[in-house]
């Protein structure tokens, strides 16, 4: 499982109410299921992650985030999740609006194309950065808004957005000790645990 699925896992309480935008294979779904004991709804476009997903046992709405909310109710869900799925949505202000009226709280998890690696390889290639961390071209890339760290952050601060906690993560299981300094230039991953 992806380090930023397994962090975000002490802020959603066990049997609390979750709907995982973008939610894949429905891995981490089933995992809240089985560890947090929670209530959970997963939305996905993709038709081979939604049936991976059903297959589990799990609830399953095909839907695109881009598209809106508009058929959950306020306040429906405790927590809503997007991990790793910001960057590839049209409208990641309006997607985010629409996470936290449905949500009490939502859970953020983005690739930092500020990362150092990523600034080098352009810097020095000149090209857009592909690495095992981001390993499609730009020609076929499912990412369509390339975010940083701050760049997040000044979209909250803009939309009124309060940041109850950032967490990051690197490429390996170390804890990145200058990514919690400057998670701009250091963390692959953001992490964030919103809410209004």
């Amino acid at each position: 499982m992806r380090l930023d699925l397994t962090h975000i896992q002490r802020w959603i309480a066990p049997g609390s109410r979750v709907l995982d935008l973008g939610c894949g294979n429905g891995e981490f779904l089933e995992l809240l299921r089985e560890q947090r004991q929670v209530r959970g709804t997963g939305l996905e476009i993709d038709g081979d992650m939604i049936t991976a997903a059903i297959s589990r046992g799990l609830n399953i709405i095909e839907q695109n985030m881009d598209q809106g909310l508009a058929n959950f109710p306020d306040q429906s869900f405790d927590t809503v999740v997007m991990a790793h799925a910001l960057q590839a949505v049209h409208f990641p202000d309006k997607v985010l609006d629409e996470m936290l009226r449905i949500g009490r709280q939502g859970i953020v998890t983005f690739p930092n194309f500020g990362h150092w690696r990523c600034r080098l390889y352009l810097g020095i290639r000149g090209r857009m950065p592909v690495s095992r961390f981001m390993p499609h071209m730009w020609y076929d890339t499912p990412n369509i808004h390339f975010c940083t760290v701050k760049d997040f952050e000044a979209l909250c601060a803009l939309k009124g957005i309060r940041i109850l906690a950032r967490d990051v993560v690197g490429n390996t299981e170390r804890t990145p000790v200058l990514a919690g300094t400057w998670p701009n230039l250091f963390a692959t991953t953001a992490i964030y645990h919103i809410s209004r």
